[in-house]
């Protein structure tokens, strides 16, 4: 699920980033926002944004911790590269506006763990990820990457979550996504450049075949505008990625979530990956990783922390197939 950089959310704000008021409509985000109704999870769980994460920790196995490439060993250290945003539960500081958390880093300190590597956080802009894993400044992302056809020609995935898009829409709206027809005419937000967008365009031009309305596709700045449009009216829903859409939901107690999707269209099951430069020699240590805390159940004790317990795959695959080009 690709996401491009939005501004920056520390949880101090969460409470007015996430949280709009039912009827504002002024340009003044912080006139449109109200207190937020707490911080829990869709699956109950109280999320901790303190910068003390007392995260899950698992031991080295010494045997996938072989499997990284002499260079990394020597280093010590994973460069792990995110985009950094209003992106709760994925990815976003802490309440000492410092702290990186979120289950992205959760797994990747799994990750380390397993590898017997320190884990450094480097959060960049949505088009930089690529920029750095192309030149090798960074040797993996984590940050909700989708697992593409066309992005396979350039990286190497490890697989650890499923790719969900969530469809969010104002409490007691009436009505249900689960396929093209149903948002014909209607006014949908997105952001540009995502796996969700090419999904949206994609259902437009099945509508228009089928005689029916394309939706209007608006674009926004950040997640603060796309939540104002749609607590004012200016959009019937957004669509985005499950996890912060569901967990958008529940906090503010004013939207709902009245579909998901796979992010990988009808015909493929969408998954996100760990993403490395193409054939640099560490996805198969990742694979190793991932598939070292799934056996154990510390993988799912992080995504049960972050409420995404839906979202787990039973087993990390390299290089799956991916979302078609076309």
């Amino acid at each position: 699920m690709s996401l491009p950089r939005r501004a920056l959310v520390t949880a101090a704000a969460l409470a007015a980033a996430l949280t709009l008021a039912a009827c504002g409509s002024s340009s003044d985000v912080a006139a449109d926002l109200a207190p937020a109704k707490g911080s829990t999870a869709p699956n109950g769980t109280t999320v901790n944004l303190t910068p003390q994460q007392n995260r899950v920790t698992t031991p080295k196995v010494e045997a996938i911790a072989a499997l990284v490439p002499e260079e990394i060993r020597k280093r010590g250290k994973l460069t792990v590269v995110d985009s950094l945003g209003t992106t709760p539960p994925l990815d976003f500081y802490a309440n000492d506006d410092r702290t990186i958390i979120g289950v992205e880093p959760d797994l990747a300190s799994l990750i380390g763990n397993v590898l017997g590597l320190e884990i450094e956080f480097n959060p960049v802009s949505w088009e930089n990820i690529f920029v750095g894993l192309d030149s090798g400044k960074y040797d993996v992302g984590l940050s909700n990457i989708t697992v593409t056809e066309a992005r396979k020609e350039k990286y190497d995935f490890a697989t650890y979550r499923l790719d969900i898009l969530g469809f969010e829409a104002k409490k007691g709206s009436g009505w249900k996504v689960t396929g093209p027809k149903d948002i014909a005419g209607r006014t949908v937000a997105v952001s540009s450049g995502t796996n969700q967008e090419k999904l949206l365009v994609a259902w437009n031009e099945e509508n228009v075949r089928n005689g029916l309305k394309p939706a209007e596709l608006k674009y926004f700045q950040s997640s603060s505008d796309y939540y104002l449009a749609l607590s004012s009216g200016r959009i019937d829903i957004y669509v985005g990625p499950n996890p912060v859409t569901a967990f958008h939901a529940v906090q503010t107690g004013e939207t709902e979530v009245i579909g998901t999707y796979s992010g990988a269209g009808a015909a493929v099951l969408g998954k996100i990956g760990a993403t490395t430069k193409k054939d640099n020699g560490l996805v198969k240590a990742l694979n190793g990783a991932i598939n070292e805390v799934i056996g154990n159940g510390t993988y799912g004790q992080v995504l049960k922390r972050w409420g995404l317990d839906a979202e787990a795959v039973q087993t990390s695959e390299i290089n799956p197939v991916g979302l078609p080009k076309t």
